[in-house]
């Protein structure tokens, strides 16, 4: 089915309202309404109803106004939550960061110095280096997969 000029310009006044239109899409849509007696007449049409809905009152039920409120200001108290973990997740990351920066040469001095002590060959101690390195992420990560993450633990396993 062939969209006409018609069709297009319906389009893009209804979408006129609810969002920005181009200026190209603009100047189109004067330059059609200037034209077109049918579609200046639905756009005069249209603008009365949306003047007239706007013009009525709308109440809402106390306890949906209530229920609403509380949903906002759930949401509201989740979103503070869900910000304070993210912040101690970063700082957490910035001081793990730090930590390992500084204690690894430190570390590596004291694997070598232990190593000439004990008369080892230089890949044992750096086996010994790597292993200890890497020991607390093998130790903890079964245990974190096992467990699951916190985000799918809490029901929110989806990025929102």
């Amino acid at each position: 089915m062939m969209r006409t000029a018609h069709d297009e310009a319906r389009e893009l006044f209804a979408l006129a309202g609810a969002e920005d239109l181009s200026r190209g899409q603009e100047a189109w849509l004067r330059a059609h309404l200037q034209e077109c007696a049918a579609c200046r007449d639905y756009a005069d049409a249209a603008g009365r109803v949306v003047r007239a809905l706007r013009s009525l009152p709308l109440a809402a039920d106390s306890a949906l106004v209530r229920a609403t409120q509380m949903r906002v200001r759930s949401r509201a108290l989740e979103l503070r939550q869900q910000q304070e973990r993210i912040w101690l997740v970063c700082v957490s990351c910035l001081f793990v960061g730090l930590s390992a920066a500084i204690t690894t040469p430190l570390l590596w001095r004291a694997f070598e110095w232990m190593g000439v002590w004990a008369g080892v060959s230089s890949w044992v101690w750096q086996a010994g280096f790597a292993f200890f390195w890497i020991a607390p992420t093998l130790f903890v990560s079964p245990l974190l997969l096992a467990r699951g993450t916190h985000l799918a633990s809490h029901g929110e396993g989806q990025w929102r």
